[in-house]
């Protein structure tokens, strides 16, 4: 064959290769726009690029030199190259990856398919010289690897290319995309960057990581920068940044909390991406990226317990949890399934909330196969007779968790009876019928307003703690070996029904005001699966008497939480949304207390859980006492039920109530 033939045959090529582009491109392109690529028009691409590929390998051989270049090369080495590739690529199917989305998955997929081609070709290769195949001969092992590295280069490039040209296609398209930064460069940082952009919705403008190794460079093309930098107004002002997400799982609370303070200090909205276990089948997307979670709006580290010890407590046992349809008790309940209770007895007045729990119980046993745990839901009062000793009479519970309460302070101060009945009368029942059942614990959910109360809410469940330890004192005295009595005291629970949290998140999404009660009002907060915990670990440490409380840090002003809560929400407070304070509630005081004065701690094997220790009280005299005033609860006035517990309670001082004319010297009741 002559240079000649050899030029024309290039010709050939180069029309066949321009034809192929031009065809190709345009289906890539017109399904670019559909915001999809067949998986066979990029197994066609690949074909063609492995063709070039091919050319330029024989170009490379040959050092660009015509004269060394045989029209053999290229009529016996091309067919049976891209015919190998094409075989290779089905059986690793390395088009099947989404192009605008490639990752190292899909380069390691090209290289195992190309890796399998070489070695196959070079099997052929050999074989065909063992056998002296002729028309093979021009294809050499040398050949072949340069093939291999410039094919695999050029679909790896490629790939990268068309990803590029989408997302630049894409974004210029895109005008009301928002300006995001995102907290912390590492492994993170770098899904969050690919889910931001690959919705469309964002445009990342820079990392932000405390690492100076790598502040002033960057990655994949955005800059990294220190927190200093980008925490000044004219650079977010510069940059036109609207929001910040927090991609760093491993964060120390307290730096999660100065980041969070920060951008809202300058009005910058703040989102964090979820754990990675709860990431839609593995895979991350900017649509589970949400605002950050109350629990971060604590001045605190989040109490962690360990659940091996109470498992083992737990397991197999007949569970009894009263106000299970609250949302301590619901978490008891979902904690109490996870530990494999023998039996759950659910207990609530609510019809509705009892009906939507056992729902979820339903969902989350299809959802945990394993989960095997019989429950039976009964709608009653706690402070029934009857109701309540047929129940323990046909279940004999091993645990009680007794969460069932009226815990509203204004409500309890206009119905003072129906605190006595539900929280005293209903505690008084429960603990009674516990020691004649013979169970083995129960734990009572109380409150910090127990301590120097202000209000009637506050003095019923000081009373029912009273009773619950003087009775557990009792049987100790008496040498008997029945029912040990753990109370748990805590304050504020976060998100919980009633609670400061979500009523002011309806009044944000109303557009506000956001009604405080004082400006200086403070109280202590925790979250409901802290709660839960602190109750059931009051369950396996109890030895009976106690009463257990979290070291809950420092307590929190309500109006600082309710501006947090709306600049969290994008909003600016005063300006979006008006602040407006309302006074003092009914019986109400400006600060919560874990102790009072009297009151020392002991304690425990954890180094947030303290045993509070108060004044004893005989049981018989209260017990007494008790029992003669539940029996006249309807028939005392107000204030001569309202005294009484004053007198049982000392300590107990109304407040913004019109129950403060009792605490006068010279106001006398029985």
């Amino acid at each position: 064959m002559t240079i000649l033939d050899i030029f024309k045959v290039f010709l050939r090529i180069k029309d066949l290769i321009k034809g192929m582009s031009v065809t190709l491109g345009k289906l890539f392109f017109l399904r670019l726009k559909r915001n999809f690529v067949s998986r066979w028009l990029v197994l066609g691409i690949d074909i063609f690029l492995v063709s070039c590929s091919i050319l330029l390998a024989i170009g490379v051989r040959a050092n660009f030199k015509l004269e060394r270049i045989s029209g053999y090369d290229v009529y016996f080495a091309l067919p049976i190259i891209v015919a190998v590739y094409f075989i290779a690529f089905l059986i690793h199917k390395s088009y099947f990856g989404i192009i605008r989305h490639t990752s190292i998955a899909d380069i390691w997929r090209i290289l195992k398919a190309n890796t399998f081609a070489v070695f196959a070709l070079t099997f052929i290769v050999t074989a065909a010289d063992y056998f002296n195949y002729y028309y093979l001969q021009y294809i050499s092992i040398s050949f072949l690897i340069i093939h291999f590295l410039i094919a695999t280069f050029v679909l790896v490039v490629s790939r990268f290319i068309f990803k590029t040209a989408y997302f630049e296609l894409t974004e210029s398209k895109q005008s009301h995309r928002k300006n995001v930064l995102i907290y912390g460069a590492g492994k993170l940082g770098l899904l969050t960057h690919h889910s931001l952009t690959q919705s469309g919705l964002y445009k990342v403008i820079g990392f932000v990581d405390d690492n100076r190794s790598i502040k002033g460079k960057s990655i994949e093309g955005i800059p990294v920068y220190s927190s200093k930098e980008v925490l000044d107004p004219a650079f977010l002002q510069k940059k036109d940044i609207a929001e910040a997400i927090i991609s760093i799982q491993k964060i120390k609370p307290q730096r999660k909390r100065e980041i969070i303070d920060q951008c809202l200090a300058l009005n910058l909205s703040v989102k964090a991406i979820p754990p990675v276990d709860q990431w839609i089948n593995g895979e991350l997307t900017a649509g589970q990226i949400k605002d950050v979670k109350i629990e971060d709006l604590l001045g605190r580290e989040a109490i962690r317990l360990g659940k091996g010890k109470i498992r083992k407590e737990l397991e197999g046992k007949v569970i009894m949890i009263t106000g299970a349809a609250g949302s301590i008790g619901r978490e008891l309940v979902i904690q109490s399934l996870y530990c494999a209770g023998k039996k759950l007895i659910l207990v609530d007045q609510s019809e509705t909330g009892l009906f939507e729990l056992e729902h979820e119980i339903i969902g989350l046993m299809d959802k945990t196969l394993g989960m095997k745990t019989d429950y039976q839901v009964h709608i009653a009062d706690v402070s029934n007779e009857q109701a309540m000793a047929e129940l323990f009479s046909k279940h004999t519970p091993d645990i009680i968790f007794h969460a069932a309460a009226y815990k509203h302070v204004p409500l309890m101060e206009q119905n003072p009876r129906e605190a006595l009945r539900c929280n005293i009368k209903g505690t008084k029942l429960l603990a009674d019928l516990s020691v004649k059942y013979k169970v083995a614990k129960f734990v009572m959910v109380s409150t910090d307003k127990a301590v120097n109360p202000t209000n009637v809410m506050g003095a019923s469940k000081r009373i029912a703690e009273m009773y619950v330890q003087s009775l557990d004192m009792h049987l100790k005295k008496q040498g008997i070996e029945s029912t040990r009595f753990i109370t748990t005291r805590f304050g504020n629970v976060l998100g919980s029904n009633g609670s400061v949290i979500p009523l002011f998140k309806k009044q944000i999404l109303k557009g506000g005001p956001i009604t405080v009660t004082h400006p200086d009002i403070t109280r202590y907060f925790m979250t409901i699966p802290e709660a839960c915990q602190l109750v059931m670990e009051a369950g396996v440490m109890g030895l009976g008497g106690e009463i257990f409380i979290f070291d809950m840090g420092e307590s929190v002003r309500i109006v600082d939480l309710a501006r947090k809560m709306i600049k969290l929400s994008g909003l600016k407070p005063d300006e979006d949304i008006k602040i407006e304070y309302t006074g003092l509630r009914e019986g109400e005081k400006l600060y919560e207390e874990l102790l009072n004065n009297k009151e020392t701690t002991v304690a425990t094997h954890h180094p947030k859980i303290m045993i509070a220790q108060v004044r004893n009280v005989e049981h018989g005299m209260l017990k007494a006492e008790l029992e003669r005033t539940i029996e006249l609860n309807y028939k005392l006035t107000e204030f001569e039920m309202v005294g009484i517990m004053k007198r049982l309670v000392p300590e107990f001082l109304s407040n913004s109530s019109k129950f403060e004319a009792l605490d006068k010297k010279d106001v006398m009741y029985q």
